[in-house]
């Protein structure tokens, strides 16, 4: 049997090995799974709300153990873990306030004596979920499924398999029957059996393209419903009337969060010509303010990336684009100390055909693109295989709000500010983003069987 093991990218030193769990104990969980489902399924709102309440609780209270675990897993800087698992109290609490009110079933005038919609629970979700927000990106997809009534069984990233365990732990201490959440321990290559599994209803995965193409092509031909959330390599905007301080200011916060780990990331930044000398200048202002170092140092702004070899990725997608033509101002090496370090890097005369142009760079890494005027700038936002978030920076709010709603191609577009996921708003891409909502009502609708009823 093979194991898997835990890393800690700050150290290089060996947390914890995992044996790969076999085939008859999955099959064994899936079935009690199922079970508890059948039995959650008929319970109350109030009191499912009572348990995801104290699940809001009991992460609070814990906050900073399960933040530990965050940054040494996967190296996020301390204050950002625990500010990630302060959001998953927020988006519990919020289902625990509004399941009910999401799912009342909805009226619909007809010429029947009564016609409306109701939303039933349908199973077992699995969900396969990425290392960057370990916590958070379990939190977003379990909370909403399991209000909804149905049950979750999870399929971490090697790497977080001890925040997996973790947070099976919490849902359990919060009173929720012990097999309604629960993980795997399985390698990426022994998934499909799970996927195909006649108990597992549906499955949501956040991950790369080729990861969402496998199992979405798994699921169809076992006729499951995904919700698939698979990066981006977003756009933001800057107009000839931005202010370039605050411009500036939110693209390199929302880069550098995570060490550029993040989906939903500036990751190009489209500067029409006559502003971009100096919105560089600011960024590099900016950046060079970053101090990179021990993740559990309340003075580190930014730690290590998670793997090695996505550390190795990020720079040769750097060295790639400055060999076709992309000028490095800043960063761009690979430092000699123990630790998956990347430092903060600045590229600008970035064009269409160079990597950073059309691939997503999972790192620190700000590329400048510059456009003639506004419709390039537009076009060039939309060049792009992906369409998850991006940003527009104008002191017109009215005409960047019409870009927004009528012109960029993505699932989100913030205004003078930077994306950033909310349980009061859907979230979700379009293009090779992937398809389908998490959070808000439109998240808790993902898994439910929206049936009619009629009455004559």
């Amino acid at each position: 049997m093979t194991s898997i093991q835990t890393v800690n990218p700050t150290t290089e030193t060996i947390i914890k090995t995992y044996p790969e769990m076999s085939a008859s104990t999955i099959d064994e969980i899936i079935h009690k799974t199922h079970a508890a489902y059948l039995t959650w399924r008929d319970v109350d709102f109030a009191t499912r709300s009572l348990h995801m309440k104290k699940l809001a609780a009991l992460l609070t209270q814990n906050k900073n153990e399960c933040a530990k675990l965050i940054t040494s897993e996967m190296g996020k800087p301390l204050a950002q873990s625990i500010s990630e698992i302060e959001k998953c109290a927020l988006v519990c609490n919020h289902y625990a306030e509004s399941a009910q009110d999401y799912l009342k079933p909805r009226s619909i005038p007809t010429e029947l004596k009564k016609s409306y919609v109701t939303y039933q629970p349908i199973g077992i979700i699995f969900a396969i979920m990425p290392w960057n927000f370990p916590f958070w990106q379990v939190f977003r997809a379990a909370v909403p499924t399991i209000m909804a009534g149905n049950a979750v069984i999870l399929k971490h990233a090697p790497i977080s398999t001890g925040t997996a365990f973790k947070i099976e732990t919490l849902f359990r201490d919060a009173g929720f029957n012990e097999h309604l959440f629960r993980t795997v321990v399985v390698a990426d290559r022994n998934a499909s059996p799970i996927i195909t599994h006649p108990k597992i209803a549906a499955i949501t995965l956040t991950g790369s393209v080729r990861a969402g193409k496998t199992v979405a092509a798994l699921a169809a031909g076992a006729m499951k419903k995904t919700v698939l959330e698979l990066g981006g390599n977003d756009p933001y905007v800057i107009l000839a009337d931005a202010d370039l301080e605050l411009a500036a200011t939110q693209c390199v916060t929302s880069r550098m969060n995570n060490a550029g780990q993040s989906c939903i990331a500036a990751k190009r930044i489209i500067a029409v010509k006559s502003i971009q000398p100096e919105l560089a200048q600011l960024i590099t202002a900016k950046l060079k303010q970053y101090k990179m170092g021990d993740p559990e140092d309340p003075e580190t702004t930014i730690g290590p990336l998670a793997r090695a070899d996505l550390r190795d990725k990020v720079h040769n997608q750097v060295q790639q684009t400055i060999a076709q033509g992309a000028t490095l101002i800043m960063g761009g090496d690979i430092p000699s100390d123990t630790g998956f370090y990347y430092p903060p890097t600045l590229l600008t005369n970035v064009k269409k055909g160079m990597t950073a142009y059309d691939e997503e760079v999972f790192g620190p890494v700000i590329s400048i693109i510059t456009a003639e005027n506004e419709d390039d700038a537009i076009h060039i936002a939309n060049d792009s295989l992906y369409g998850l978030g991006a940003g527009i920076f104008s002191k017109d709010i009215a005409r960047a709000e019409k870009i927004a709603a009528e012109k960029i191609q993505s699932g989100s577009c913030a205004i003078n500010g930077f994306v950033a996921s909310d349980p009061r708003l859907p979230f979700g891409g379009i293009k090779e983003s992937g398809f389908g909502r998490e959070l808000a009502q439109d998240g808790i609708h993902s898994f439910v069987n929206v049936k009619t009823i009629t009455v004559k």
